[in-house]
């Protein structure tokens, strides 16, 4: 039986994945979270296979525990890992600092990277295999007071296209979803969904969940959620003055949102 491992799992886009997987046949899905008491009571409510691996992924053992797991009850298998774990880091940098940016990096790329290395053999010795990077579309335009999030995603988001290019030949795909404003625990968006100009901006946890399956198993080089993210980040790069002007007016305060501290 295949073998998939979803990290921030307990809620939001993690849970949304979780779901949308226990639907593929042969599938026995491994969630990670901090939550035990909610990775128990979603695994119990999943249509397939499933088990909770209570973990902090800052913690220095985490990957290694990850590891060790999946050696004990799977026998080292691992057909599709999801890092999806990561945090808002919301304020100006003249308010926050490198404190902030710091924080934002240890969980949003750090941490997954710690984690890619330890599973990496295992990925490997079960490919063909994927990895499916949650970065954001916020790593291809940087906001007002959201630049220690969005320098966290960018980083994840290049490197991860590093990454499919040293293990392509070790038949490990690497994917990318890079969602944009997104209704969840984490980031209720609570400013968009009020305002009738921005509402229609908004995906849903289970658009970014068929994108996470489409990313892995379908094995696609990236998916914006929703689509039309896809034209802002190309507006960026062939139209950055334009773009820039925009951010630093006015009319950038409609996209302004706040997360919600766990």
């Amino acid at each position: 039986m295949r073998v998939a491992l979803i990290t921030g799992a307990s809620s939001g886009l993690g849970e949304a994945a979780a779901r949308r997987l226990a639907r593929e046949p042969d599938l026995t899905i491994v969630l990670v979270a901090r939550r035990a008491e909610r990775l128990e009571a979603l695994a119990a409510s999943l249509p397939a296979p499933a088990a909770g691996l209570p973990l902090d992924l800052l913690d220095e053992d985490a990957p290694a525990r990850a590891r060790a797991y999946l050696e004990e009850h799977h026998g080292g298998r691992l057909d599709l890992l999801v890092n999806n774990a990561g945090a808002g880091g919301r304020g100006s940098f003249a308010e926050t600092g490198a404190a902030l940016a710091r924080r934002t990096m240890a969980l949003n790329f750090d941490a997954q990277l710690r984690l890619t290395e330890a599973l990496l053999p295992l990925l490997r010795a079960s490919s063909p295999s994927a990895i499916v990077n949650i970065a954001s579309t916020a790593g291809r335009i940087g906001r007002p007071g959201a630049g220690a999030y969005s320098a966290s995603k960018a980083a994840f988001a290049v490197w991860s296209d590093s990454l499919q290019a040293e293990e392509h030949p070790n038949g490990v795909h690497v994917g990318v979803v890079l969602p944009g404003f997104i209704p969840t625990e984490g980031f209720p968006q609570r400013e968009l969904a009020e305002k009738k100009l921005t509402r229609r901006m908004l995906g849903t946890p289970e658009q970014a969940a068929e994108a996470i399956v489409a990313a892995g198993l379908g094995r696609k080089a990236e998916v914006y959620v929703p689509k039309l993210y896809r034209g802002l980040a190309a507006a960026r790069t062939f139209a950055p003055p334009i773009v820039r002007r925009v951010l630093r007016s006015k009319r950038a305060d409609v996209l302004a949102t706040s997360t919600r501290q766990n």
